[in-house]
């Protein structure tokens, strides 16, 4: 009987599945000890005191430990869920959790970014894997016994990981690059400086998940024998087959015929504007709604070509023609859709709405250019003289969806402050728009591009966003 307990104390002391199949005569070769079965017999009767002595000392200590091992993995830890790419911060103090015995632990396997400070007692950082990630937390009792724990810190996916961004196919009718964006330099005229132009449209995540193509689109264009700045942005309806192309002609068919107007009738409105401001409104309507009216025939042209219809074509649009003159500022606008275009004043905490937008009962129901009975509505033509401002600013509800939520926050000024901000870097992403941050001015356009791609969930429609400053 002391022999069968003997290897089993020995085979539990040691912990090994060699020991596990030990006899008592291998136990003895292992040590050197090469005796038969009478020499083994005495030996243990010799010895069978100070040898039961030994295993209890050594089977209370393997107690012990087992008993520390099973009060360790026993505990309930569990470590908050991580988002990959976010700060992580969780407190960890090893004696809240009921193990007053411990007298150093470590954790070992952490998430790549992820770390455990001792001096504050925090497990933190930045998770760059997503993932289950199993970690381990390995304890030393005040005795020196040891044990682990297995533990789960989970990761989950930073959401723009999960869209894909498949380019839309050149071959493909009407196709147009997936994102656009052009800076407008103005020099400045007897030495002073004058105010430039910048644009920038980008392609929606739900269109790159699936592969299909930008439907915004944009124009810009300074005259330099009138002096009068044009900027137009549109919105190809997403139930539009071919709005990608609607959004393109209703941009440079609003510039051109907003050029040639402006050329024959500049002298006559900016006559009006200094001194017969009451007919300005007929003037400015014959020009932007003309440029608008031009925009829309040409879409239904376009879609006779192609046996289609002009809804095939439909598109919202915003186009507004800017001038300095001594006195101030000549803003005036034609707004079709939704999105929004705002005159906006950083230092005089001003704003002026051109207009509203075309909302309806339902999320996403707007009004088109493609639809005839809006140029009976002669209110979406707007205009307002100012003395100076910081920026007017264009953009299509791809835009103004995440940064104002409602219609009714285009008229807050602590929207457009806050849009302002963020321009100018209050997230990771900045244009340097206001101060000249960037290197050079060519790089604006590129950053304003770079902007647009800003995280807001729930909201992965085409972005366009187009401002004088």
């Amino acid at each position: 009987m002391f022999i069968e307990q003997k290897d089993k104390l020995f085979a539990r002391v040691y912990r090994t599945k060699e020991q596990v199949k030990m006899s008592t005569k291998d136990f003895f070769q292992k040590l050197n000890i090469h005796a038969d079965e009478r020499e083994i017999s005495i030996f243990l009767k010799k010895y069978e005191t100070p040898i039961r002595e030994f295993i209890n000392e050594k089977w209370d200590m393997f107690k012990q430990e087992e008993l520390f091992a099973i009060q360790v993995k026993g505990k309930q830890i569990q470590l908050p869920v991580a988002k990959k790419d976010k700060d992580y911060t969780e407190p960890f103090n090893i004696d809240s959790i009921g193990l007053p015995d411990i007298a150093d632990f470590s954790f070992e396997n952490m998430p790549e970014g992820i770390s455990f400070s001792a001096e504050n007692n925090m497990i933190e950082g930045i998770p760059t894997v997503a993932g289950d990630h199993k970690v381990i937390l390995r304890c030393v009792s005040k005795q020196g016994h040891k044990a682990e724990k297995e533990l789960f810190l989970i990761v989950v996916p930073n959401p723009k990981d999960l869209w894909e961004n498949i380019l839309t196919p050149t071959g493909i009718k009407y196709y147009k690059k997936d994102c656009d964006c052009q800076f407008l330099k103005v020099e400045a005229k007897n030495g002073v400086s004058r105010k430039d132009m910048v644009a920038a449209s980008q392609r929606g995540r739900s269109h790159a998940h699936e592969g299909n193509p930008r439907d915004d689109d944009f124009a810009l264009n300074f005259d330099k024998d009138t002096e009068w700045y044009t900027l137009v942005v549109a919105d190809g309806a997403g139930s539009a087959k071919y709005s990608r192309k609607g959004s393109q002609i209703a941009c440079q068919t609003a510039v051109e015929v907003c050029r040639t107007q402006l050329t024959d009738l500049s002298a006559k409105l900016e006559e009006q504007i200094k001194n017969e401001r009451k007919d300005v409104y007929r003037t400015l309507h014959t020009i932007v709604g003309k440029a608008a009216f031009e925009a829309y025939k040409e879409i239904c042209i376009e879609a006779h070509k192609e046996q289609c219809k002009p809804k095939d074509y439909a598109t919202t649009l915003i186009l507004c023609i800017c001038k300095k003159f001594d006195f101030g500022w000549f803003v005036g606008a034609f707004w079709v859709g939704d999105g929004g275009i705002g005159i906006y004043n950083r230092e005089e905490q001003n704003l002026i709405v051109l207009g509203e937008p075309d909302g309806g009962e339902f999320a996403g129901q707007t009004r088109f250019l493609t639809m005839p009975e809006i140029f009976s509505d002669r209110a979406r033509t707007r205009f307002e003289i100012v003395d100076d401002f910081t920026a007017v600013i264009l953009m299509t509800d791809g835009v103004t969806d995440p940064k104002f939520e409602t219609d009714a926050n285009l008229n807050s000024i602590e929207k457009w402050n806050a849009l302002w901000d963020d321009l100018n870097g209050a997230n990771e992403q900045s244009t340097g728009l206001p101060d000249g941050t960037v290197a050079t001015a060519s790089a604006i356009d590129r950053q304003l591009l770079k902007w647009l791609d800003f995280w807001s969930k729930g909201n992965h429609d085409d972005r366009t966003i187009a401002i004088l400053f």
